[in-house]
């Protein structure tokens, strides 16, 4: 699966502590977490495409590609390899450089328009100030969603206001001048602060998380600092506050009540839709917020009862289902879709921007490298054509069908896997 666009050349090695521009690293999922050298290129084995480890590897911009473990049989340690992140094919290199030869895409515009003249915004997802200065460089339309939870300070302190004034004006700054929305503190069992230390419900997929630990001590006071900080930057910078997990519109007044305390009105306040339920309600959250964001990595383990960061049911989270358009088609009706904004990773797949600009979105949140070919993706797509392109997915009858009228083949002798589609392969000439 082609997971960061860019191309590398290197010698494969398994060790991480061996890894520099002249590597390519072959690591098990399970080791990723520990990323410590940056090579040229990365293969990850295994793993779990919507896990949060994974999605933290787009920010480093390395030219990734995901296998499958029996894949990684193929690669051995010393032999000189070409990695192309962006169509997913790992093949023999032909000579032997002298060191990695990184080819990045080529800068453009997130102001982009579909070949028949349809303007679509390609803002940036960022942890952080490096991914904010990415986001500019690349000309990102926006900085469409900063995830707070990454941002803790040192040694495990608890952040306050003046931590959240320092860390949220660093990425302001570095953005500028494009607008910056940040979401609010969204604790879960696989995004646990380190100071946040125990706490009762905070286990399983569908515990406690998001806006429903914003009651519970610590997580309310560090909020509130949040919130705080924000007003304060509010005088020099254009915010917008997203609310993490909210599941109705009732729940979404409420705490919009709430943090009115501290944000002041020029901060426009929207939900993230992460849940089926939330999505069904999507006109009626629309009525009452200033914006609306949809976050497709929670939407789809909800949806299809499958945790993203267990490796073991990735396949489940299917992003060629056509009931997962249906779900977008059925939640969208009757909802102006070109002011919801799409955040994580379906619509960075292979075939599937095209499908939903085809279903009415113009506003997606992306990993601020991925910008400048997504915007190649929006140039070429026609609008018209991909509308009736994704009313025929939102008809089919299964994912095959799907892949197919995206022009994918099969999969091979085995079983097809839902997160290998027919450009992924192992290029062995």
């Amino acid at each position: 699966m082609p997971f960061v666009p860019g191309e590398a050349a290197g010698r494969i090695t398994y060790e991480p502590a061996d890894a520099s521009d002249s590597h390519i690293l072959v690591l098990p999922y399970a080791e990723t977490f520990s990323l410590e050298r940056i090579p040229a290129g990365l293969v990850v084995l295994g793993g779990a495409p919507l896990a949060h480890p994974l999605i933290q590897l787009q920010q480093l911009g390395v030219p990734t590609v995901l296998l499958h473990a029996r894949q990684g049989d193929a690669l051995h340690p010393g032999e000189h390899f070409h990695l192309d992140g962006t169509s997913g094919v790992l093949s023999p290199a032909a000579g032997r450089p002298e060191r990695s030869q990184v080819q990045r895409v080529a800068r453009q515009s997130g102001r982009v328009r579909t070949r028949d003249g349809v303007p679509v915004h390609l803002r940036a997802t960022v942890t952080g100030e490096l991914g904010a200065r990415t986001a500019r460089d690349v000309e990102a339309d926006a900085i469409g969603l900063v995830h707070s939870e990454y941002l803790t300070p040192a040694l495990a302190r608890m952040p306050d206001q003046a931590y959240y004034e320092k860390a949220f004006g660093a990425i302001c700054r570095a953005a500028e001048p494009l607008p910056v929305t940040v979401r609010l503190l969204d604790i879960s069992v696989d995004k646990k602060p380190a100071w946040l230390g125990e706490l009762a419900g905070l286990t399983g997929l569908l515990g406690l998380q998001g806006s429903r630990l914003y009651d519970i001590p610590p997580v309310k006071s560090v909020v509130e600092a949040q919130a705080a900080a924000l007003a304060t930057l509010a005088r020099h910078y254009e915010l917008r506050v997203v609310i993490p997990f909210v599941n109705s519109p009732e729940e979404f007044r409420h705490w919009r009540n709430r943090l009115r305390r501290w944000l002041p009105p020029v901060i426009p306040l929207g939900p993230m839709v992460e849940t089926p339920a939330a999505a069904l309600s999507l006109q009626q959250l629309d009525a009452v917020a200033d914006f609306v964001s949809i976050g497709t990595n929670d939407l789809m383990q909800c949806f299809f009862g499958a945790d993203r960061d267990i490796p073991q049911v990735a396949g489940h989270l299917d992003p060629y289902a056509p009931s997962l358009y249906r779900l977008l088609q059925v939640a969208t009706r009757d909802v102006n879709v070109t002011r919801v904004q799409l955040c994580g990773l379906l619509q960075q797949l292979p075939g599937v921007l095209p499908v939903l600009i085809g279903l009415g979105f113009r506003r997606f949140s992306v990993s601020p490298r991925l910008v400048p070919l997504l915007s190649e993706v929006v140039a070429a797509t026609d609008s018209r054509r991909a509308y009736e392109q994704a009313q025929r997915i939102c008809a089919a009858r299964d994912s095959q069908e799907v892949r197919a009228l995206l022009g994918f083949g099969p999969g091979g002798d085995e079983p097809a896997v839902p997160w290998q589609v027919g450009e992924v392969r192992l290029g062995l000439r």
